[in-house]
């Protein structure tokens, strides 16, 4: 019950602070960038929106959760805030699962709101047909955005906010390139290539999110593949906020 007042806290916070509109502004003008755009794309116009719009709103969600993700807990100390909330009958790691899910549920209404935004735009240009294949896009792109939250509050947890920021930007590029990672390793000695399998395997599994490609040309995915990578998402979740706890448990704020 507790994370879930902490959640809503957050989520009002976000809201006051008018990220959420600023989020949902930039997404919409992206999509309206892409419309300039398509006439440059030499007939790969639904393409280039559906493409860009999916990227944006996995950008601009990395790019809140780098603004505020990084620095939850760092702000609510130089607040002092953070000594009148642990004071009460609030457990240190219900605080952090709260601030989580609040800033999750922020960017969830981003994604679902420039999703529907993306399936009108492809309706009123003629094209039927993308609905199945961008709501699991526009779903996926959530569950990333759900994981880098998570490794964000972890190293929130941790250290400051600058150097939250700069870890979870290599956590995410890293994730981007996981697969590629994995490949390039073989052409290395067998000690040098089992440490970068092991950082590979380390990172979250970022590819396993991103279905821009199908739902450029209209395709959705496995059904499994959605079972799978919602399980992949919550596991990782769980390990990184449990590590997110632990550390939190043993800072002192004195």
């Amino acid at each position: 019950m507790i994370p879930l007042l902490v959640a809503r806290n957050t989520f009002r916070e976000a809201t006051r602070d008018r990220m959420l509109a600023g989020m949902v502004t930039a997404g919409l003008v992206l999509l309206a960038l892409t419309q300039v755009l398509g006439g440059l794309a030499l007939g790969e116009g639904t393409r280039l929106t559906v493409d860009l719009g999916l990227s944006g709103i996995s950008l601009l969600g990395l790019f809140a959760i780098l603004l505020v993700g990084t620095s939850m807990v760092a702000k609510e100390i130089d607040r002092k805030t953070i000594y009148n909330l642990l004071s009460r009958p609030i457990s240190r790691h219900a605080y952090l699962i709260g601030k989580w899910a609040g800033l999750v549920a922020t960017l969830l209404v981003v994604c679902l709101v420039l999703g529907v935004a993306l399936a009108g735009l492809l309706l009123l240009r003629g094209e039927r047909g993308f609905g199945v294949s961008i709501a699991q896009a526009v779903y996926l792109a959530g569950l990333e955005l759900t994981v880098i939250t998570a490794v964000a509050v972890l190293f929130s947890s941790l250290s400051t906010p600058v150097l939250s920021g700069m870890y979870t930007i290599a956590f995410y590029l890293i994730g981007e390139w996981s697969y590629d990672l994995r490949a390039f390793a073989d052409r290395f000695p067998p000690g040098l290539a089992g440490v970068i399998h092991t950082v590979a395997n380390v990172v979250p599994n970022l590819p396993l999110f991103n279905m821009r490609t199908l739902a450029s040309m209209g395709r959705p995915t496995a059904p499994e593949h959605l079972v799978f990578a919602t399980l992949y998402a919550a596991m990782y979740c769980g390990c990184a906020l449990a590590l997110a706890t632990a550390a939190f448990e043993s800072r002192d704020f004195k």
